[in-house]
Formats: C-alpha cells, structure tokens, sequence
C-alpha cells in the first residue's frame, strides 16, 4: 500500500512545478564558466568563470529572494585545460558589495516574472542574476511528457523542447529542455554599424552563427512540489566568417547549480528601494560604450583626453607612430564617456591649436550619437569651424552616428538659414537627413513631413534643383510611406511630372531602388508600367528596366518583359535589357540564382533575334564572383544608357557590390550623366588654322557664356556618388559652375593665385598632414546563458600623414615684378624631402566585453609603411640639362611591416596591469584532438566538467596528440649592386592549419612580414644621380664610349684566355679546333644561304607577285629596291656600327650611383642621330670597367616607305638580336601596312611569356570574329599585315610560325586619311589637333547617301521611290529649335536633273555635302551661310550627306533620325512612324503655295478620302486617311502618279465628315489601303 502511494505521489509531482516553502531558506552551490576558443585541445582560450553559494529564500508564495554568498570571480587566459584559472581578486572586491546584495523576483509555477533590485547594482551585475534566475525557469506541462514552445529566457523568446522522464525506483524526476537560438520569436541581439548592410537569406545556407543550449535537471518528488536538487546548463554558440562548415570559433557557456541543504534562517533584502528592474530578458548596459579591443579605467575623462590628444599630436608630426590608430580608437572610446560639457571645455582649450583641433575634429563623428551632431552644429553656428571642417564633420556624422529621434531633430534643426547660404553643406544636410530617417523607420509618419513638404513647395514653384534634392532626399530615406508623393514626380503618374525636365523624371525613378528592397512587389508594379509605356522616353524606360531587376523580378514577370522585347521597335531599349538578361544568366551570386534561371528561359526566346547588335547601342555589364563554400564574392554592374546610335552615352551608371559572412552591401556607385556637354563643346565657331590657344580657350568660353544665357537648358553635366546605397555627394555643371568657372578663368584672381603660388614656391614652404579615419565599427552583442554578453566586433582604424618640405633657388636671381617666362632663361635648383606614412590597424573579436571585464579571443592585423624620399633637382633651360639627384634618407630603414596575430586576452578594469595575453598557438607543445571532432557539444561538456571544483569526474574522449609545428621563417634578400641598395623580406607564419585545412584556421595564429631596404655590402653610395643634356652639349656628358677599337679589345682578351686554357688543359685543342671550324663555317654557309636565297627571290619576284596579288605588298617604288633595302641596312650598318666616333650624341642621359671614393657606377644612354643616312642609334652601356652587357637600337629608314631597325642585346650586343621591318605599299590597289619582326636567338626566359600570350590570343579570338588557322609559316618570324579596307576599316593578317590570324572588315574608330578625307586635312595645314579632331568625327558621324532614285538613310534603310516633279524636299535637317542645317533636294524631270540647296548656320563640323564623291562645300564663317546648287550646273549621279555623331537623333527628313532605330525608321513631320517607305518620303515634300509660278511645286500634302465604303467593327464606315497624301493643287491635273499605301481612319457611314481634317492626322488607323499619290501636275491658267 506505502509503494501505491508513493508511486502516486510521485506521479503527482512529475506534473508539479518547483516548489519552494514559504519562510524556509535553499542553499545551492553554483558555478558559471564562460569560455572562448578553438574547439581543440592544447589551444589558447579566455574566459570568466564565477563560484558562489546561492540563498533562495520565498518570502511570499510568488515573491523569492535571492543572495549570493562568498561570490568569487576568475579570470582565464591560457592553454586549456593545463593552465588554470587564476582568482580576479581586485575585481571581486571592487564588486561585493553588488554581488553581496538581495534581489527579488517573481516566481509562480516554475514561470519568472520580473525582477526587483535597488539602482546601485550595475546592469552587469543583474544581468548575472538573470543568469542565475534563468535556470528556475520551467514551463511544465500537466499532460504532456514531450512537447514544445516558445519560452523566455535570458537570450529572448526562443523555441524550446521538453523532455520529462521519471525514474520511480530512484525517486527522481528527470527533465531536459533545448533551446534553439536561431529560431526565436524575440532573439536578444543588438547590432551596431551592420546599418546599410542587407541580409542574404539565399547565401546563409552553411550559416555563420548557430546556437544552441540544454538544459538538464535532476528533481526529487515532494509532497506539495519538486525539489529541484541539480541543474546544469550547456550552451554552445559557433561562430566563422566564412561559414562554420569550414571551421568556427565557439563559445562555450557552463552552469552548474547543486542543492546543498534547507535553512530556517531567512534572507532579508536590504533596506533601500527595490526597483522594477525588467524581466528575466538580458538588458544592455555599459557594454553599448565600451569598445571590446581595450579596457580603460577612466577616472578624470577630460585629463585622458588631452593626455592622447597631445600623444598623438606629438608622435604623429615627422611620421606616424605604430600605435597612432589604437590611440585613436581611445580617443573615441573617451569621447564617448565623456560629457557634452567636457568636450566644449576641451574644445575651448584646442580650438586655437590647428594641429589638435584637427583631431578632436576628426574623431568626434565616431562618437556615433546625437551628441555629435549637436556640437558640430553648435560649433558651425558659433562661427568656430571652417565650411570645409564643417562639411567633412557632417559627412561622416550623419552616417557613423546612431539614428533616434534626437539625431533627427538636430539634423531638422542645422536646415536654419546659415546652413542655406552654402549648397554644399545645405546637400550634405539634407542627404543626411534622409539617411538618418532610413536607419530610423519608427514614427516615420512625423520624420517624412520635412521633406514632402520640401518636395510639394518645389514642385509648386518649379524650382528643378529643389525637386532634384527632394527626391535624393526621399531615395535616401527608402520608406514605403515616400513612395505617393515620388509617383507625383514619375511620368505618367502625376500631371505636374509633365513639364518637369527628363532628369528629374530619371531621379524619380531611381528614388524608388531602396523602397524596392522592403516592397519589391509594389515597385515591380510601377516599373512594369513605366518599362511598358512606349510613349515614354528610351531612356527613362531603360532606368526603370534597372530599377525592376534590382526586385528580383519572378520567372513570369521576366518572360513577360522577353515577350514585350519581342515587339519592341526601339532598338535602344531592346539592347539594353537584353544584354541585361544574358549578362545575368552567367550570375554565381546566391540571391540573384532565381532571376539568373528566369533570364537564362528569357535570353533562349530572345538570343535569335538580338544576340548580334551593335555595341553603340545601350547595354548593361555585369559580373561577379562568389565562392559558396567561404560566403564570400564581389559583383560589379555597368549601365550604358544612350538615346541615340552615338559614340558619347547619355548617362552611365556603375556599381560595386560586395557579399560577406550572409549578407551583401552596395559599397559604391558613381552615376554620370552627359547631357549637353558634347553639343555645347562642338558648337563652337571654326576658327583660323593659324589661331593660338588663348583664343580658343577665349572661343570655348565665349560658347558656354551663350550656353548658360538660356535658363531652361539642362546641366553640362552631373555626377551622383552613393555609398553603401545611400547618396552622399551630387553635383550638376549648371549655371551657376559655369560663371564661377568663367569668372576665375577670366578674371585676375587666377592671375594672383598663380603667381602667389609660384612665390610660394621659390620662397619654400614645409607641410605636414594627418588624416585619422574609423574605416569600419561593425558589432553585434548576444547575450549568453550566464548573464554575460558575448560581442562579435570587427575594427579598422587608419592614419594616414605626409610631410612635405620644400625649398627652390633661382640663378640669376628674379626681380619683385618678375614674369613667369623668365624661369625659362634660368638656372632652377629645387630640393623636397617628401614621406608618405600610412598606419591601420584591424580587430576581429569573438568573447566577453563589459566595462568590468574582459575576456576574448582577438585577432589583430597591424600594417604600416613609410616610404621617405629626399630629391634635389636642378633645370638649367639655357644650356639643356635636367639633373635629379636621390639623397638617402638616414634613420629609416623598415619601409613596410605587417603584423597578424590571434590571442586570447583575459583583463579587468581594477588591475589593468594583470591583464593575460596568450597566443592561441603556443610556440611549443602537444595538441589534443578528439576522435569525435563533429560532436562539440559533447567535447564542451566533457572540458567544462573536467576543470569543474564541484562535479564528479566524467569518462575522458580518447585522444590524439600532435606536436605543434615550428613556425615558417623565411628571409629574402634582393641587391642592386650598382646603386648599392639591398632590399629584404622577412616572413614568419605560424597559424592552426595543420588541424584543420580550412581559412578560418589558416587566418588564426600569428602572421609576419617585414620589409627593409638598407645599403647594400661594398663601397658607399653617397648618392644616385640622374641627368639628361640634350643639344650641342650632350658629348661632354659621354663618361664611357663605345666603338670598335674597344670591342677588339675584349676579343682579343678572350683569345689570350683561350690559348691559355688550351695549354692547361690539352685534350681541349683538337675539340675547340673542330668547334671552331665548325662553327666559321656555319657562318660561312649561313651567309651564302642568304645570298642565294634573296638572288632566287628577286629572279622570282614579278611571277610570283602576279600569281599572287591578292596577298602580295607592293610599295611605289621598284621591287629591285625593295629587295635591296636589307642590304642597304647591312651596308650602313657595317660601314660604322658605333656612330660615337663619326657623328656627336643628340641626347645623353647618365644613371649613376655617386661613391664616396668617385669611382663611376651606373648606367649610360646615348642617343646618335646620322642625318646622312637617316639612322637613329640609341646605346645602353654600364659604366662599369668590365662589364660589357649592352642594349643597342638601330633604325635606318630606307626610303619613304620602309624603316628598318635592330635591337640587339647582351654581352657586346652579341647574344641576341631581332630585327624589325615596316614597310608600306598596295594591296589591290589599297595601301597596306607590313611589320615583320624576325630572331634568331632569344632568351629562354621569354618564351613561357610568349606561350602564355599565344595561347590567350587563341582564347579570346572567337570571341571577337578573329579566324585561327594552324598553318607552318617561316619560322622565327612573326609578320603582321593590315591593309585598307575602306575610309573606316581595315583587314588585318597575322601570321606566327604556327599559326595564321585574320580579321575581315575590322571598324576603325577614326577615320583614315585616304581619299576624299586626305583632301580634306589640306585645310587644317599643320593643326595636327584640328585634324585628328576631322578625323574621329568624320568616322562617327551618320551618312546618308542618293543614288539615282535610291536614298540609303543614315540608319542604313533602303528607299526606292520616285521623286515628285519640282517639289523640295527634306532630306536632312536639324530638328531641333535651333534648326543648324537643312538640306533640300528638288527633282527637275524634265531635264532629269536634280537640284540642292543646302542652309548650315555657322557650327563646326555640323554636316558635310557630298556630290560625286567630292566634298563639294564647307560652312563659311558668315552666319547664316547658304548653298545652292543650280541643274544647270551639276547633276550628281550620287548624293550623300553626312552629320556629325553629335547630332545623331536630332534629326529628320527623308535620311532619318540617325539614331539607329530601324524599326522607327520611317518617321513623318508629325511623328507618326508609318510602314510604307513611299508614303514615309512623300509627307517630307514642302507642298506648294501657288500655281502660278511654272517652276515652283504644283502638289500639297493633304488628307484623303477612301473611295469605297467598308466594314470596320461590323458596321459600314467611310474612311480619311490619316498619313497625308501628295496631291496637286486645285486647278491643277495630274500627269503622272503613283499608288501608294496609307493609314485610314475610318467613321461611320452616318456621319459627316469632320470640319477639321488636321485633326485626323491625331486619329488612330483602322486599316491600312492604297491611294493615289500624284508626282507632276499641269496647271491651268485660270488656276487659284
């Protein structure tokens, strides 16, 4: 019957909650360790670990106090498990009394409720509490035995598992939870400086953060409860950057409560207030201030901060110190702690020191709160900061400060009216007003007022720059709630959007790219809607093609745009969004895979019909790099957007965007639009050839002056900089840039501030400058099972310096009033002592951070260089001599270092010099690794409770020992003798990868590289020393000739040398003998295999040269002279082969290393130049005595046709020779160029390098339509031929001695001077600028040609019509307002003769006439100038006009819009695009007034009636046609016609026609039918 009972009883309690009585005391044992590392043995770790006795006492049924007793803390940084904790006694005392004091919580049916606890204990402190409290949490179900839920912990809401089991013989109840920590409903997490960074869910599939943790207890069954008489806790949390598939950092987290015994004594709280302290949820504290990578006692903040301050002042003045970014980063950390107070106070005592302030200037935007923000703007309104200190301050505020409705409010409150005086701080303000509502998304209805209102007050004034701003505003801010007022601004959305220029409909669109990352579908629909409104602009159709990819758009939504491409006549867009598509088809980027699948469908419906357009069309670039296994890759992204077929885009827009660690950022994008900056620069009057610079720079002014003159014209130019997706910089070259820039460039001040410069100059100046910079702050803070918080944290801090000195003399000294020009007659010596230092400093943590302790595994990257340089200089203009002399720096010999390094660094703040650093790898030991490598949990368990003082010991994993490997040292070493500098490497490298090969464990350990240069072994270099003397005076400067007595010297010294060895050594003779002869004689035969084989040549020359024609180069002169030119080369050569004996050296250039013993060492080049033979000779000899390595370059033009050169190389220029031949002559009556590079012997280093560009070479030339054949041509010898294809391309032969290369018809981006061009250039005499200038804009410019009745328009449409009799019409003109040009032609058929009359105003290189093939006319200098050409005086067979590239989509007529839009080719005067070419050419007819006049046109364009009735939409209709038709004028008769087809729009049959036919051309076309089109008329006289 006691066992039923107690079976029952036992039951009962299983069901029951912990129970505690009331007025009793529990006492517990507790220890909590917190540990950081490597999973591996025989490793470093850090970590904290806590022991005390735990009172609970209920002093109500749901109110408990809890006391700790004898509380110790310790502290762990060393080996595990050999080393052992050592106790942080300071540490524990400073904190007893906090530890030592009651708390009180909730407690009710095993649940916690909120916590009570006086203010004086710390949020640390209770955060330990909540540790310790967590493990009595129990949610414990009734019913059910497995089950489980969402439960509160320390760590947030997270899911959690129950497991309750029962042991009736032991009378135990056993139950165990695990809590999932990536999946919570509310995860515990702060993340600071991870703001503008996007999470990628398709790349987390390794993760890089897991947690989980479990929870045991053992309870024994009481009458009213459960006594719960064991509890641990095991908490794991792994960590990599690079995903944890591959190795990970983990934190370990133990507790351990035993129940120890029940006391009657009560715990009583003390007497001071106890405060609703929050739940059992983790709360963040002093550790949001606290930076992880140092721990700082601060006791007097405004002493320590002028104590770095002038630290870093004073260290960092010559160079910068090792340590500058560390002090920087503390100076931060103080500025943080300090008061608002005491940093004015501070800023009071160094404002007046340049060299502090500009520190405190510096590192107060780091200080990431509201703070910051209100000093500057305090500081800039007291007028005590400069509007450059002003606007780099606010810069990096606005983005490093943390975003809360103070911050906001300050940067509401800098838009005063101060701040609106200067544009550039009012951008950066308003910039960084959105930015700041984008971090801050809460109550975003009251934070978007400001600027919608500035948005509606713009638009309601037209002001454009304000409306520019409010939508980068908007953009910036990237809410859903903006995107209503930004649909104002979109066109055709908002009526007022219809007058606003198409820049601003473009800053509309763009605006919505962030909203597209919260709302993609919601963009998707507006962007659907612009991309598919062809009556849109190209160009705003393809932005909003960008901004629609930027949402990820679904598979249909792609195929829906693919079928759209499909009947897209414009070839702009078509281009773009295809090239768009198959660019991302080859995407390795997780989030963009399903956009890559959905292209890849689009790009196989679209590739037959576009995969060949031209590249002048716009196009979209993308690639990128991603390597899955490590989460990391990079993508890069180009948009080139242009309206028309031209070789300047309209805009362009590029973007960098990086992935790491499961997430991405846009890091950088730069856009540029062009606007009317080609345009306003070419039309500009044509000047005299003979015309200097200043007059030009006067006539590029003067343009821009009549530019800026018209208010409504769009900017020059812009430019918009975005980082990390928000905008921080935009500018437009408007009006107001242009005056600024006319006024300083036509203005004295450019006057004084270059002479003032110049003044500067010669009178010497010293410079020092130090830019510290917080590249990077990223930290996320989680809280850990124990109470304490673990940080992940990565910092960069840089400083960078330079200190500059300068001095300059002149000789003969300049008067006051001097002018530039004199410098030029003077003797200039310049001396500058130049060193550029740079010092960063990079920290990844992993560990513990609170502002009383630390304890955590830091890696750390140290890299600093120096690179110092002392240069005199000396300019003697008169004489011709440059001299550059290098001074050696003393005091400096490590230019470079680099040092990374991985500890495991324990440290409190009450005993900071106690701190323990231990490198994670020890320099000698033995490693532990255990066979169960994949289960952690289980190795942290079985660690933790080994080195546990109050649990029993637990059966070990077996275990492999493996010696640590010694550490890579190596050290290399490079000399230059002959400069006598030595320059070496040292690398030492010990790191974890000989556990684990992966690079997380190739990262940890420590990493060091140095880089000296010191002089090197031998004589002293006082000196290098470089000098040039050009003109009469370069012989003198010769120090060592070269000729042929000094050649004949060394042979004759090898000879001595030779007969000296064969009498060492006998058995040598008969060989070299043989050696010898054999190798005479293979000069002898090679030399006559010449000669037989040119003899053979020229006998063959001319039947071989009519056989082959085709490939065969001929020059204008004869062929035995061509032949001959080799020899002529030889001749020449052999007659002198040093011209230092006949002819004095042009230039002279001596590298020499000056010794302090005077003995020459360097280097020589001299240049000879033979007038009489028209041979060039350049020497390049050491200076020293017995070195005779020399590099000798020969050219000889042989005749106006062929140059001939010799490079030759190696001891007396023997070893190795090329010779190279360029020649020109014809290929089929076309010139030709030929370039043949022939050896004989090379060296072999060369030929790896020659492979590897061979073999790329073959890669690459599929790809751009470059035919490979593998052919056995000449050996050693690579030729290469290029002959003229027309005035734009060339043909292009490539022969190797394996392969044969070539490519037809390859486009040229300038025009040749052949033909009808070379006459051309005859104007421009000798203006080489002006004629390269011709000669690109002749190549781009769109043609249009008329053959007979065959008009080729400029987008290479045929036409073939029959021209009407006596009537102009339009064949070109600018249809623009301006109206630059009209061409007209007018057909006489009774004489069939044609007439042409052609209208420019006075721009440069507009349009060009040609009749017969022959420039016929040039705009003369009168404005406007006219052209006509009478029948009487020429009848062209051919026709052709030409506009220049600038104009391409500005024009109209019957040549087109040359905008290469063949599918909107046949556009009439009103717009309207129709299908029949005849009818397209008939609407540009310009109708006749009067019929009257025999030779003027007797036809008008007019709309028609459809003379028979038809059915339209089942009803009888008559129809008009809506494309006018060429009829004659009343009283006239037709005398001749033609049919044509022509658009009807059709009305009822009951209707009437309509008064207004114009109104018809408005009209829609319901069939298309045929009319007459008249092409001559007779007229009466009785005719109106």
């Amino acid at each position: 019957m006691k066992v039923l009972v107690l079976a029952l009883a036992v039951a009962l309690a299983g069901k029951t909650s912990p129970e505690f009585a009331v007025g009793k005391t529990y006492v517990y044992k507790y220890e909590a360790v917190l540990m950081g590392g490597l999973p591996e043995e025989g490793l470093a770790r850090a970590g904290l670990k806590i022991l005390s006795e735990v009172m609970i006492h209920p002093v109500t049924a749901d109110t408990f106090v809890l006391k700790l007793e004898k509380p110790e803390l310790f502290e762990y940084s060393g080996i595990w498990p050999k080393d052992a904790f050592i106790p942080a006694t300071k540490l524990t005392s400073a904190l007893a009394a906090q530890l030592l004091t009651p708390i009180k919580f909730e407690y009710a049916n095993g649940v916690v409720g909120k916590v009570f606890a006086p203010a004086g204990i710390s949020t640390t402190v209770l955060n330990i509490y909540r540790g310790l409290i967590n493990m009595f949490q129990l949610n414990i179900k009734k019913t059910q035995n497995v089950y489980e839920l969402q439960e509160p912990g320390t760590q947030g809401v997270c899911k959690t598992h129950y497991v309750i089991s029962e042991d009736t013989k032991a009378e135990r109840i056993h139950l165990s939870k695990t809590k999932d920590l990536n999946h919570c409903q509310e995860r515990i997490i702060k993340d600071i400086g991870l703001a503008y960074v996007e999470r990628c869910p398709e790349c987390e599939r390794g993760k890089i953060l897991k947690g989980a943790a479990a929870f045991n207890y053992v309870m024994k069954p009481m009458p009213t409860g459960a006594l719960i008489l064991e509890a641990t806790t095991t908490e794991l949390i792994q960590f990599s950057p690079l995903n944890i598939m591959n190795g990970a950092a983990q934190m370990e987290a133990k507790q351990v409560l035993k129940f120890v015994e029940i006391l009657k004594t009560p715990v009583e709280p003390i007497g001071a207030d106890y405060l609703d302290r929050g739940s059992l949820q983790y709360e963040f504290g002093s550790e949001l201030l606290q930076n992880p990578i140092q721990l700082l006692r601060i006791s007097n903040a405004e002493a320590q901060i002028v104590e770095i301050l002038n630290h870093l002042v004073t260290n960092n003045e010559a160079k910068v110190h090792e340590d500058a970014p560390l002090k920087f980063i503390e100076l931060i950390q103080l500025l943080r702690v300090a008061r608002f107070e005491t940093i004015e106070a501070l800023w009071n005592q160094v404002k007046a020191k340049p060299d502090h302030r500009h520190w405190i200037l510096n590192a107060v935007p780091a200080i990431g709160t509201h703070e910051a923000l209100r000093f500057i703007k305090e500081k800039f309104l007291a007028g005590e900061v400069t509007i450059a200190e002003a606007a780099q301050a606010l810069l990096a505020a606005v983005h490093m400060v943390t975003a809360d409705m103070e911050a906001i409010k300050l940067a509401e409150a800098l838009l005063n009216h101060k701040i609106q005086e200067n544009p550039v701080l009012l951008e950066i303000v308003w910039l960084g007003y959105g930015t700041l509502v984008a971090k801050f998304c809460i109550f975003f209805s009251l934070l978007r007022q400001p600027i919608h209102e500035l948005a509606f007050e713009a638009l309601n004034k037209g002001n454009v720059e304000e409306i520019t701003i409010a939508l980068k505003v908007l953009g910036n801010a990237g809410h859903p709630a903006s995107l209503k007022p930004i649909m104002k601004f979109l066109p055709g959305f908002g009526s007022a959007a219809a007058n606003l220029p198409h820049r601003v409909h473009n800053d509309a669109i763009l605006a919505m790219r962030n909203i597209a990352k919260k709302e993609p579908k919601m963009i998707q629909e507006i962007a659907v809607q612009l991309f598919m409104d062809k009556a849109l602009p190209a160009e705003h159709r393809m932005v909003a093609a960008i901004v629609l990819f930027e949402t990820k758009v679904p598979m249909a939504l792609v195929t829906t745009l693919a079928n759209a491409l499909l009947k897209e006549s414009n070839m702009q867009i078509a281009s773009f969004v295809y090239s768009y598509m198959k660019a991302l088809t080859r995407t390795t980027a997780p989030d963009l895979a399903s956009v890559a699948a959905a292209c890849n469908v689009a790009v196989k419906i679209l590739s037959p019909k576009f995969d060949r357009l031209s590249y002048r069309f716009s196009r979209a670039l993308y690639i990128d790099a991603y390597h899955s296994p490590s989460l990391i890759g990079a993508a890069a992204t180009a948009f080139y957007i242009n309206d028309a077929a031209t070789v300047l885009p309209k805009a362009m827009l590029a973007k960098v965007r990086t992935y790491l660690a499961g997430a991405y950022a846009d890091v950088l994008e730069v856009g540029v639009r062009t606007e009317g900056i080609q345009e306003a620069l070419l039309k500009m009057e044509e000047a005299p050839a003979n015309t200097d610079r200043l007059a030009k720079m006067r006539q590029v002014i003067r343009v821009l002056s009549e530019w800026r003159a018209h208010p409504n014209r769009p900017p020059l130019a812009s430019v918009n900089v975005k980082l990390f997706g928000q905008e921080i910089a935009f500018a437009n070259v408007d009006k107001a840039i242009v005056d600024q820039l006319i006024e300083m460039v036509s203005g004295p001040s450019v006057h004084r501030f270059g002479r003032r410069a110049l003044e500067t100059m010669l009178s010497g100046f010293a410079l020092h400058y130090a830019k510290p910079m917080l590249l990077a702050e990223v930290r996320r803070i989680i809280p850990t099972a124990v109470g304490l918080p673990m940080e992940l944290s990565f910092y960069t801090a840089a400083v960078a310096a330079a200190s500059v000195e300068f001095h300059a003399s002149v000789n003969p000294p300049l008067p006051a009033d001097f002018h530039a020009t004199q410098l030029l007659k003077s003797d200039i010596n310049m001396r500058a002592a130049i060193a550029p230092c740079v010092s960063m400093h990079t920290y990844a943590v992993m560990g513990v951070n609170t502002a009383l302790a630390q304890a955590s595994l830091l890696s750390r990257a140290r890299v600093h260089t120096i690179v110092p340089a002392k240069i005199e200089a000396r300019i003697d203009m008169i004489k011709g001599n440059f001299k550059l002399q290098l001074l050696p720096v003393k005091g400096i010999d490590k230019i470079a270092s680099a040092l990374i390094e991985t500890v495991a660094v324990a440290r409190n703040v009450e005993d900071l010099a106690a701190a323990r650093i231990t490198p994670v790898i020890p320099a000698h030991g033995v490693l532990h690794l255990s066979h169960h490598t994949s289960s952690h949990e289980a190795s942290v368990s079985t660690e933790i409770s080994a080195s546990s003082e109050i649990l029993s010991a637990l059966p070990r994993h077996v275990v492999n020992k493996m010696s640590i490997p010694k550490a890579y040292e190596k050290k290399m070493c490079a000399a230059i003798a002959t400069f006598g500098i030595k320059a070496c490497t040292e690398i030492e490298s010990q790191n974890a990868a000989f556990i684990r090969d992966c690079p997380l464990y190739a990262i940890i350990g420590r990493h060091a590289v140095m880089v000296e240069v010191a002089p090197a072994e031998g004589p002293v270099i006082e000196k290098i020393e470089i000098e040039i003397q050009v003109g009469d005076k370069a012989a003198e400067k010769i120090v060592r000739v070269i000729n042929m007595s000094e050649e004949e010297e060394v042979v004759e010294d090898k000879n001595v040398l030779m007969r000296l060895r064969k009498i060492l050594i006998p058995g040598l003779k008969n060989a070299t003998a043989v050696s010898s002869s054999s190798s005479s004689s293979s000069r002898a035969s090679k030399s006559s295999s010449v000669s037989s084989a040119s003899s053979s040549s020229s006998r063959s020359s001319s039947h071989s040269s009519q056989r082959h024609s085709k490939n065969s180069l001929t020059s204008s002169s004869p062929r035995t002279t061509s032949i001959s030119s080799a020899y002529s080369f030889e001749a020449i050569y052999k007659k002198a082969k040093y011209l230092t004996n006949t002819v004095a050296p042009a230039v002279t250039v001596l590298i020499r290393a000056v010794r302090a013993d005077h003995k020459v060492q360097g280097y020589q080049i001299a240049a000879y130049l033979d007038r009489a033979n028209a041979r060039l000779q350049v020497i390049f000899a050491n200076l020293a005595e017995n070195d005779h390595f020399r590099i000798c370059a020969d050219g000889v033009m042989l005749s106006t046709h062929k140059v001939m050169g010799k490079i030759a190389w190696g001891l007396e220029c023997k070893q190795y020779e090329t010779e190279i031949t360029a020649e020109t002559g014809m290929v089929d009556q076309l010139p030709a160029l030929r370039l043949k590079l022939t050896w004989d012997k090379l060296p072999r280093s060369m030929k790896p390098y020659a492979r590897d560009i061979s073999d790329y070479i073959s890669r690459i030339a599929h790809e751009f339509g470059v035919k490979m054949a593998k052919n056995k041509n000449i050996p050693k010898q690579i030729k290469l031929t290029v002959a003229v294809a027309s005035e734009h391309s060339v043909n292009v032969v490539l022969k190797t001695p394996t392969r044969t290369a070539y490519k037809l018809a390859l486009g040229l981006p300038v025009s040749l001077p052949i033909g009808n061009t070379e006459a051309e250039l005859q104007i421009y005499q000798d203006n080489w600028v002006d004629k390269i200038m011709h000669l690109i804009s002749k190549a781009n410019a769109a043609e249009c040609s008329l053959v007979k009745d065959t008009i080729i328009t400029f987008n290479k449409r045929k036409i073939r019509t029959q021209l009407p009799h006596s009537c102009y019409q339009v064949l070109a003109q600018d249809c623009t307002p301006e109206l630059k040009f009209i061409v007209i032609l007018k057909r006489d058929q009774m004489q069939e003769k044609n007439q042409i009359n052609l209208k420019i105003a006075n721009m440069y290189d507009v349009v060009f006439l040609y009749l017969n093939c022959i420039k016929c006319c040039r705009q003369q200098p009168a404005l406007p100038s006219s052209h006509r050409f009478p029948s009487s005086q020429i009848n062209p067979t051919e026709l052709k006009v030409k506009v220049a590239d600038w104009m391409r989509g500005q024009t109209c007529g019957i040549c087109g819009n040359a905008d290469g839009e063949i599918r909107q080719e046949f556009v009439t005067p009103n717009q309207r695009v129709t299908k029949n070419a005849a009818s397209f050419a008939y609407s540009w007819v310009l109708s006749g007034k009067s019929c009257r006049d025999a030779t003027e046109c007797h036809m008008k364009l007019e709309s028609v009636k459809l003379e028979k009735q038809i059915m339209v939409h089942g009803q009888e209709s008559k129809c008009y046609s809506v494309e006018p038709v060429l009829r004659c004028l009343p009283g006239c008769m037709p005398v001749r016609t033609t049919t044509v087809s022509v658009g009807y729009h059709c009305l009822p049959a009951s209707m009437n026609r309509p008064e207004k036919l114009s109104i018809i051309s408005q009209k829609s076309i319901d069939v298309h039918e045929t009319a007459e089109a008249h092409l001559a008329c007779r007229c009466t006289p009785q005719c109106a």
